[in-house]
């Protein structure tokens, strides 16, 4: 090769490399953002980053789009590793042409998301851009809706993961959407099908990106995003802490890390953490932290529907998926969002062959006319299908009240539940012994002479014979009455005895989940 070639090539990559200019760099770190190639320098392992596609030009003549030069087409994609784990990567580069998607920059992504599916390796996705490219009109469309058919494809497959620091609007929300999980980085990254402009001029209403389709709005109201970060370098290293949980598809195991807490530990405080009234709240996190190797775990949409806990966590050093009522809030009945949250990170460890603990402490299903109208009866049934749909080793632990349709619908043996723990003082029934001795009882109440004393006795008589966890354990709908200090090494021996687990299902298509 000749010395001039090989300048003309080193030229032709420093431009390249430079994205959008010095000028446009600047202004992005204006804004508290990091530029493509510097988000991916940070998300993966040092110098491991290997750059594809990276001389490819939109092919658009349109509006004086002959005469652009488009650096990339404005997207960065490639592979590399984290914790020497290979992942494949697309991030939008705002400082060419905002970052927004045409023909060929679709195509940059398309490859990627094909390239991992072919060899099993989770696909992350960072966005930052203004959307479609309006001078490329249907071909820009077009672009989107294969990214839509790959994601769907992949689904199940890979672990998919998409990153929003900075807007994300209009049709490009579907991607996200389609992907297991969504971070969102605080103050930048917003996502949303209309924009304030759009709406002001259809609605009169005036609101600001951030308030519209901000981290906040998308962690805590709609529940489109699972993770919120305060800066970019915390979602990143989240991210890494995310997929240590994760295989790298869906037809291997989680990676097993190095454990040094004793899989056989006891912690006494479990034995008093649940209060003697019945009524009283308590944090339920107190729980995943006894239970989990060393009190780590990652919570997943830690801010939506706070009357269900979602989180990852390792026992003995093995990746475990905990759904668990929260009885400090909303007394950790289940409703609309809680289900659907529920549902999504059931189906999620199934589909990477993360095992289920599920921890019960729920009174019901919420009720009230605005649940009702709003679907709890479909809504709440998802709960039941994920379960019951599921393969992956699953145990569950009745911590104090387990009553009804929730009792079922928090993995009860009927579900599939492999093992089934309750503590000594939990209450398993179709609902509490007040309600209960109110109906069976009513009329023996009315008719003493004292109606409240005889109401009293009808409760402690019902509350003797049916409220406690031996009337289920004598049917076989619980394995085993255990102190709550000891919970620990019997979930642990649980899912190492289930280890083997197989199951065969009738052949079909696909089931029909009640979306």
């Amino acid at each position: 090769m000749s010395r001039a070639a090989e300048e003309d090539l080193r030229q032709r990559r420093e431009t390249l490399l430079a994205g959008g200019g010095q000028q446009a760099i600047d202004r992005q770190h204006a804004r508290g953002k990091l530029t493509a190639r510097e988000r991916i320098e940070k998300l993966l392992d040092p110098g491991s980053f290997v750059e594809t596609g990276l001389f490819i030009q939109h092919r658009c003549t349109s509006f004086g789009m002959d005469r652009k030069k488009v650096p990339g087409d404005g997207v960065v994609t490639g592979h590399g590793t984290i914790d020497g784990r290979l992942v494949f990567v697309s991030s939008r580069d705002f400082t060419v042409m905002g970052g927004t998607l045409g023909e060929m920059h679709a195509e940059k992504i398309c490859q990627c998301q094909e390239a991992a599916l072919k060899v099993g390796a989770p696909m992350i996705s960072i966005n930052d851009s203004g959307g479609a490219r309006i001078q490329e009109g249907v071909d820009a469309l077009n672009g989107f809706g294969r990214i839509f058919h790959n994601n769907t494809i992949a689904s199940g497959v890979i672990p998919q993961i998409s990153v929003i620091m900075g807007p994300c609007a209009g049709g490009a929300v579907y991607s996200p959407a389609l992907t297991d999980f969504v971070f969102m980085v605080q103050g930048t990254g917003q996502m949303y099908i209309t924009g304030p402009a759009v709406i002001k001029a259809v609605t009169g209403e005036e609101i600001t990106a951030e308030a519209l389709g901000g981290a906040a709005v998308h962690n805590k109201t709609s529940g489109c995003a699972h993770f919120s970060c305060v800066s970019e370098d915390e979602c990143l290293a989240k991210i890494r802490e995310l997929l240590s949980y994760l295989p790298s598809n869906n037809n291997e195991l989680p990676p097993v890390c190095a454990c040094s807490d004793d899989p056989n530990r006891e912690d006494e405080k479990l034995n008093e953490l649940v209060p003697e009234n019945p009524a009283r709240a308590y944090d339920m996190k107190e729980v995943v932290q006894a239970l989990a190797d060393s009190g780590q775990y990652l919570e997943v949409q830690q801010d939506y529907a706070r009357n269900i806990i979602t989180a990852l966590i390792r026992m003995n050093g093995k990746s475990v998926g905990v759904i668990a009522s929260q009885p400090s809030f909303m007394a950790g009945c289940l409703d609309i969002n809680a289900s659907d949250k529920a549902a999504r990170f059931i189906r999620t460890c199934d589909a990477f062959n993360i095992p289920l603990l599920t921890l019960v402490d729920v009174p019901g299903f919420l009720p009230g006319k605005d649940q009702e109208y709003g679907g709890i009866i479909r809504h709440g049934a998802k709960m039941l299908y994920a379960y019951s749909e599921a393969t992956v080793p699953m145990v569950t632990v009745i911590l104090r009240k387990a009553y009804g349709g929730a009792y079922i619908g928090m993995c009860a043996r009927s579900l599939g539940a492999d093992a089934v723990y309750a503590w000594p003082g939990s209450e398993i029934a179709v609902m509490g012994a007040e309600g209960a001795a109110n109906i069976i009882f009513s009329k023996e109440i009315r008719a003493a002479e004292d109606p409240a004393a005889r109401r009293q006795e009808k409760i402690r008589e019902y509350d003797e014979a049916m409220m406690n966890p031996y009337v289920s354990a004598a049917r076989g709908y619980v394995d085993d009455v255990i102190l709550p200090s000891q919970t620990r090494k019997y979930v642990i021996n649980a899912f190492e005895s289930l280890q083997g687990k197989r199951v065969n299902r009738l052949p079909k298509k696909h089931g029909n989940m009640p979306l």
